[in-house]
């Protein structure tokens, strides 16, 4: 086979004819020539998105939620006109197309419902900003920070680093619990009790010696000690302490559990042992019935 003899070939089997679209025919080549351009808007919209993401955007003063919100949006927008340009590039009139995506708008409503709630759940994430990027977050009891908001899932790293795909409807439709929405900072409660015996005064300057000393703990607000309630054999005290950055709290809670355990043996407050008291009764005689006929 001849050079010419296979340029026809390939050329006969590039315009060879699919189908027609509202009597527009439909080729091997418009078809790969679609697929080129759809592929080259994808990519060069995932390039835009990192590029404002990590280089423009960081000019501005905005937090990091905001530029990935920007830079999310600008992605669908560059890729839903690339699709607009490709469907028109070969020749594909939209308004063709219409009628055809009402057709099968009734199957994608039956058997898509789930994907089309994710959909709109993940629009409504990306312009209503309920969690952002970098929110630490607690949905279906699984507490950990937001990494990556896409259109139909949400990708959250629990805090022992396991990456969890959340559908985005389970942020709109159900409680979610937002740590660092507006604020990062937290109240950490510490709870600790003590015996009556202890003086009271003195484990009121170890509480709060406790937290001042802790370089995590915020001065403003200022750290509290509670009396919560006077319990079965010992007073439930709470340490109250503000940290800035929710995300650490399990550390620092450490941190004051065992600043507490020192700080009390150093002023000789008791930490008292859960207590019961077992009393026992001694046994009752229980009255005899009538003695039967003829015994003495």
């Amino acid at each position: 086979m001849t050079w010419e003899e296979l340029f026809s070939y390939i050329s006969e089997i590039l315009n060879l004819k699919l189908f027609t679209l509202n009597q527009v025919p439909i080729t091997v080549i418009s078809i790969l020539i679609f697929l080129l351009l759809i592929t080259a808007f994808v990519l060069l919209a995932v390039a835009v998105r990192k590029g404002l993401n990590r280089r423009l955007l960081k000019h501005f003063r905005m937090d990091a939620g905001t530029r990935y919100t920007l830079s999310r949006i600008s992605q669908y927008i560059i890729i839903t006109i690339g699709a607009l340009i490709s469907f028109d590039f070969i020749g594909i009139d939209l308004s063709s197309l219409t009628v055809i995506f009402g057709l099968l708008s009734v199957g994608i409503g039956f058997g898509l419902q789930n994907v089309t709630s994710n959909f709109i759940s993940g629009l409504i994430i990306l312009f209503e900003r309920p969690i952002s990027v970098g929110d630490r977050v607690m949905v279906n009891n699984i507490e950990g920070d937001v990494t990556e908001i896409n259109i139909r899932s949400t990708m959250v790293r629990t805090v022992n680093n396991v990456f969890i795909i959340v559908p985005n409807s389970e942020f709109v439709s159900k409680d979610v619990i937002n740590y660092s929405h507006g604020d990062p900072s937290y109240r950490l409660d510490v709870n600790v009790n003590v015996s009556y015996g202890s003086d009271l005064d003195a484990v009121l300057k170890a509480l709060k010696e406790v937290a001042d000393e802790n370089d995590s703990v915020m001065q403003n607000p200022k750290p509290e000690v509670h009396l919560i309630e006077f319990g079965d054999s010992a007073w439930n005290m709470q340490l109250r302490s503000w940290i800035p950055d929710v995300k650490h709290y399990p550390r620092v809670r450490n941190e004051l559990n065992q600043a507490i355990v020192r700080t009390f043996r150093k002023y000789e407050i008791e930490i008292p042992y859960p207590q019961r008291d077992l009393h026992v009764r001694s046994s009752v005689k229980l009255p005899l019935g009538d003695k039967q006929d003829g015994e003495e």
